[in-house]
């Protein structure tokens, strides 16, 4: 049997069929005489008492049910009003011209009908006229506001300059309460802004004009300048010190003022002819001071190179003054390491006025100033520069094809004329001969390749060759040359053999060198060959002493 449940008003429960409509019932199906029913013996009991558990019907509604019910409502209900809303901003505002045909159409409407006051077309005729006023151009863009922390304030050095000069003055000449000052004024002051203003305070008194000379306020009851500088400082190192120290002091607290102090000697230093000689030897220790503490680089001291300083001298003196303190300071050897790491060691000449660059004035300002250390740095760098220049000529004089005896009186000039050494230059010409040759690649032919070479020119070897000292150092330059060039290693003994017969070294100076003058490098290799060519002088001077 099946059981059927109307749809409306009922919800369908699982396993139950719902038929929509009850004129689809089979009508055969349908019981009009429930006497007539007969018990299916197929259904159980339990079945048929059970039938309508299933079975839902309408009950009543909860409270929440009708709170959720009135949510949906109002929320449907705002959803419709949101709609409308946009359509009606969505509707475009009319312009004056679409706005003014509207009017038109509303004044012929109120012409149509009577008993229309005279006053409504007055107002509407005094809205067109209105309209028909051109209308004013206006700027179109967005203003933009600068913001008060990003104004640039007037540049004004004079009043950087009043601050600073009346903080030094209440400080007096007590330099601890100077750098307490210009420590704490730094925050309130834009030392960035005016870096170079304030070092000029602090060497000049006040601000340096073009040339040196001291910029003067046009209010003459205004203080322009202190005393509280170097330039009025006495002349004495303690205290040309304890200022420099303040300075020091200063840069360390701000570390961006190193490189204004940079830029501020090097337009000082241009500036040398504007201050008195007392000024200029005060700003020299000063330099000297700094450049040793480090304070600022050794680079600075070529702006005295200046056409105007070195003519009247006042770039010899200067740089004197600077190198007398320097080494007081520091050892020669930092000092001339300085002077060489800004390429200042073979300029020191340009110091010098043009009448007055030659070696003996050099050497005699030098040592009157007492920079003998110096002096000696010195010459061994011109003495290179020399040889090198010497070694230039001689190697294109033997490329030329010059003879021995056309090379030898040019080189003994310039021996005499810049006191070179002979041992020196005993060395140079070997190196000038063994640079001159291509030698052959393969090994085997080298020996007798060098021995030919050589023996064209063993006249000039033995011309600078006059005494055991020259001998000696030529020898050992031959052994640490064949150990440098593998392919020499074999001729060293060839070499030594050859300078003895045609008189280049003697036979003292073979013997020294083979008990104790030789050169660490291949000694072991190069004893061993010369070992029985030794043995052999050994016997000889043996003979000969036996003769006696």
């Amino acid at each position: 049997m099946q059981w059927w449940k109307a749809k409306r008003d009922f919800k369908e429960t699982e396993g139950v069929n719902v038929v929509e409509n009850f004129d689809e019932i089979d009508p055969e199906l349908a019981v009009d005489n429930w006497e007539d029913v007969n018990s299916d013996p197929s259904v159980l009991y339990e079945v048929y008492v059970n039938v309508d558990q299933n079975v839902v019907v309408c009950g009543e509604s909860t409270d929440a049910d009708i709170v959720q019910l009135a949510l949906n409502n109002q929320a449907e209900d705002g959803l419709s009003a949101d709609e409308d809303d946009k359509e009606i901003q969505e509707k475009p505002l009319p312009s004056v011209s679409e706005a003014m045909v509207h009017i038109r159409e509303f004044r012929c409407f109120f012409q149509g009908q009577s008993n229309v006051e005279d006053s409504i077309f007055v107002s509407i005729d005094s809205c067109f006229c209105m309209s028909q006023k051109t209308e004013k151009p206006t700027l179109s863009g967005q203003r933009i506001k600068t913001r008060k922390r990003d104004e640039k304030e007037k540049y004004d050095p004079t009043g950087f300059r009043d601050a600073i000069i009346q903080g030094l003055n209440e400080s007096g000449s007590d330099l601890e309460l100077v750098s307490k000052f210009l420590d704490t004024a730094g925050s309130k002051l834009d030392y960035r802004r005016y870096g170079e203003t304030l070092f000029d305070i602090l060497l000049a008194g006040g601000i340096l004009a073009p040339g040196g000379t001291l910029a003067v306020d046009a209010d003459p009851l205004k203080t322009s300048r202190t005393d509280v500088c170097i330039f009025s400082a006495d002349d004495n190192l303690d205290t040309l010190k304890n200022y420099a120290q303040v300075i020091t002091k200063l840069i360390r607290r701000y570390k961006y003022l190193e490189k204004t102090l940079e830029d501020e000697f090097k337009k000082v230093l241009v500036f040398l002819k504007g201050f008195s000689p007392l000024q200029r030897s005060k700003l020299g220790k000063v330099t000297a001071i700094l450049l040793a503490g480090g304070q600022i680089p050794p680079t600075v001291l070529s702006k005295v190179l200046q056409d105007h300083l070195v003519k009247d001298g006042i770039a010899l003196d200067f740089i004197m003054d600077v190198l007398k303190t320097w080494l007081g300071e520091k050892d020669s050897a930092t000092v001339w390491a300085s002077l060489r790491k800004a390429g200042l060691d073979s300029r020191l000449m340009d110091f010098f006025p043009m009448s007055k660059r030659n070696i003996e004035n050099l050497s005699t300002t030098f040592k009157s100033n007492g920079l003998n250390q110096l002096l000696d740095y010195l010459k061994a760098q011109e003495n290179q520069s020399v040889k090198k220049e010497l070694q230039q000529q001689v190697g294109q004089m033997l490329k030329d094809g010059a003879q021995v005896k056309e090379i030898i009186p040019v080189v003994k000039e310039q021996m005499k004329k810049y006191s070179l050494p002979e041992q020196e230059v005993a060395v140079l010409l070997w190196t000038s001969l063994m640079t001159m040759m291509e030698w052959n690649k393969k090994e085997e032919l080298v020996p007798e390749q060098a021995v030919k070479h050589l023996r064209q020119y063993t006249s000039l070897l033995s011309a600078f060759t006059r005494n055991a000292k020259s001998e000696l150092a030529l020898l050992i330059r031959v052994q640490e040359y064949c150990y440098d060039n593998m392919n020499f290693m074999k001729v060293f003994e060839k070499i030594v053999v050859l300078f003895y017969k045609t008189e280049v070294l003697s036979e003292d100076v073979i013997l020294k060198w083979y008990k104790e003058a030789h050169s660490p490098k291949g000694k072991s290799i190069f004893l061993d060959q010369t070992r029985k060519f030794v043995e052999w002088l050994q016997n000889a001077e043996e003979e000969s002493e036996g003769e006696d």
